[in-house]
């Protein structure tokens, strides 16, 4: 019997690996994201290729009641969801309080709220089965503050935070919960954030997208917490857990202010 996996932001980045992934393991998948083009392009290459059903779903992740949207959408088609990975996400790069509010917003919306009422919807479902597998995309960025991205750092971090607690609460119900921490990754993140003049990507080591697909797949399938890809980003987590508050804000800062100066 196939399973089914439900991706979020599938349409590029990590989300199109993470759907190449599941459905070279021979998950069917349904792939959201705001772009039905997109989609429709990955979902006719992945039948091609993997013989697996897909379900394209065109939904904007930011709008209220997207995550019930959702829900629905596969209530009514009847499908099961076993794997829901919570990728969707941006960043948005600058000064708080000379940034659009209306982006900060959207950003809370998708970053959080959605991704919280999903695993919540899914969650339960998942617990009455006795079975299911949750990941949810958080970011380095979640052990630390972030000056010039505040308000992303501040979200990962809600994301990082509800992971680990729904990973106790949900490990007796048979449901696995996984927050995978990457740092810098070759998508489009940097110029959806506008952070073309933060040295955040300048700096510090790109990882392929494919490779940090690849390891959070493998830790969710162990059932890990918490997985962070690659040694120079767990060198930066271990740094953030245990030097002084003061230095690592005032680091990351010098890191992420790049060509402003």
């Amino acid at each position: 019997m196939y399973k089914t996996a439900l991706i979020t932001g599938a349409s590029s980045g990590l989300g199109r690996e993470f759907a190449d992934i599941l459905a070279g393991e021979g998950y069917n998948v349904i792939l959201v994201a705001r772009s039905k083009d997109k989609l429709d392009d990955l979902a006719a290459a992945i039948e091609k290729y993997y013989g697996v059903d897909t379900y394209v779903l065109a939904a904007d992740l930011t709008r209220k009641d997207a995550a019930k949207y959702v829900y629905e959408f596969t209530k009514h088609n009847d499908i099961t969801v076993d794997v829901l990975i919570n990728n969707a996400g941006f960043g948005d790069y600058g000064h708080f309080i000379d940034s659009d509010w209306n982006r900060q917003e959207d950003m809370i919306n998708l970053n959080v709220t959605s991704l919280a009422h999903l695993c919540h919807l899914y969650g339960g479902d998942m617990a009455d089965r006795g079975f299911g597998r949750i990941m949810n995309i958080s970011s380095i960025a979640g052990f630390m503050p972030g000056p010039m991205m505040a308000n992303y750092y501040a979200t990962k971090n809600y994301v990082l935070a509800l992971s680990e607690a729904l990973a106790v609460e949900m490990r007796p119900l048979g449901v696995t919960v996984t927050a995978l921490c990457p740092g810098p990754t070759d998508t489009n993140f940097e110029e959806n954030a506008n952070a073309k003049s933060s040295g955040l990507f300048e700096g510090m080591y790109v990882m392929d997208a494919r490779t940090v697909a690849e390891y959070g797949y493998a830790k969710m399938l162990a059932g890990k917490a918490v997985a962070v890809p690659g040694v120079t980003n767990k060198a930066l987590v271990t740094t953030a857990k245990l030097a002084p508050g003061s230095f690592v804000r005032n680091m990351v800062y010098l890191i992420q202010k790049g060509r402003r100066g």
